[in-house]
């Protein structure tokens, strides 16, 4: 069972997973490229290392970092860098399954004259060569969960303030990490306690934490937005690799809010492995201890604690709606495993 004080990788995943949140579909920008690059397989990744390491306050380096001389792609997907290249949302991106699993590590050296807003257009055209992308776009069906106010109105209480801009400049501080997202940089802190804060900018600060004892995954936030909210939701469900839903923001709230729901470890595993089975993976019809799971959406609770994401969402006097939309999709028609040589 995890302990609070000792790193998680879910944690990890959970915060590096907001990379995969972008905004439609980005126009190449012709004549953009990277002046050198290497690309290399990252090697594996040590969770003891890892975890030794953030316990004495030293971040791991992961996801895009950018500026205007230098770009940094650390362990990162080949579907998390086509998220980032053409700033898309993860199920807009159709392609073989090895896509989320194999990881990368590239370095470049950005032209001269060139801005931190020029490196996706770069990275396509990198993408191209090195590994042979190519794609076409298409319309497809998706169910997406729309997050809406409830019938008796948000129960939500206004933050005093937004959120002061993210200083791109300030040195990281021990126990902390920057990555470059589409909305801007985003700055992580593992505390203390094992929780991991996630400066998102103007989308909200949110805290993350997994409370083993009452095997709870815990958001809390005193400044978030509720499209920073609805991030959050998707990148929770999405963690088990299983092409889970995108959460979409309707409730038409502009402001910053505080926010605190707690969640239920054995709802989003069942959660997963129902959107696996709806996608035609076989998995088991039980849990871990044989009793027979309910749908998630069915159950208010889960006996081992915590609500399910539906009901947690509703006390917030907010509510998921399953809705079904046509979403933009880039349809991987070929693309090498194997990058060519530097």
């Amino acid at each position: 069972m995890m302990k609070h004080r000792i790193f998680s990788p879910f944690l990890l995943a959970l915060a590096a997973a907001v990379l995969l949140t972008g905004v439609a579909f980005g126009q190449a920008t012709a004549n953009l490229a990277f002046e050198v690059a290497s690309v290399k397989l990252s090697p594996p990744l040590d969770v003891n290392k890892l975890a030794a390491d953030m316990q004495a306050g030293k971040m791991p380096r992961m996801g895009p970092h950018v500026d205007a001389s230098r770009a940094e792609f650390d362990y990162m997907s080949l579907k998390a860098l086509v998220a980032f290249a053409y700033k898309l949302k993860s199920n807009q991106i159709t392609g073989p399954d090895w896509l989320s699993s194999e990881r990368f590590d590239i370095v470049a050296t950005m032209p001269a004259g060139a801005s931190k807003d020029d490196a996706p257009a770069m990275l396509q055209a990198l993408l191209k060569e090195r590994f042979k992308l190519e794609f076409h776009r298409d319309l497809q069906n998706h169910t997406e969960l729309a997050l809406v106010v409830g019938k008796d109105g948000p129960k939500l209480k206004d933050s005093p303030a937004a959120p002061p801009p993210i200083d791109e400049s300030a040195p990281l501080q021990p126990g902390e990490m920057k990555m470059d997202g589409p909305d801007g940089p985003i700055r992580i802190k593992r505390n203390a306690d094992g929780s991991a804060t996630m400066n998102m900018g103007s989308k909200g600060i949110i805290t993350q934490k997994i409370d083993s004892q009452n095997q709870t995954v815990d958001l809390e936030s005193t400044q978030v937005t509720m499209e920073g909210f609805a991030d959050m939701l998707t990148n929770i469900l999405q963690m088990g690799g299983s092409g889970g839903p995108q959460v979409v923001d309707m409730t038409n709230l502009k402001g910053n809010y505080q926010v605190a729901v707690e969640i239920s470890l054995a709802d989003l595993m069942a959660f997963a492995r129902e959107q696996a089975r709806e996608m035609g993976v076989n998995v088991p019809a039980t849990t871990g201890g044989g009793a027979a799971e309910t749908s998630p959406a069915a159950a208010a609770s889960d006996p081992a604690g915590g609500a399910t994401i539906y009901a947690s969402v509703e006390k917030l006097g907010l509510k998921l709606e399953q809705r079904k939309a046509k979403v933009e999709q880039l349809v991987i028609d070929h693309v090498e495993k194997t990058p060519t040589d530097n």
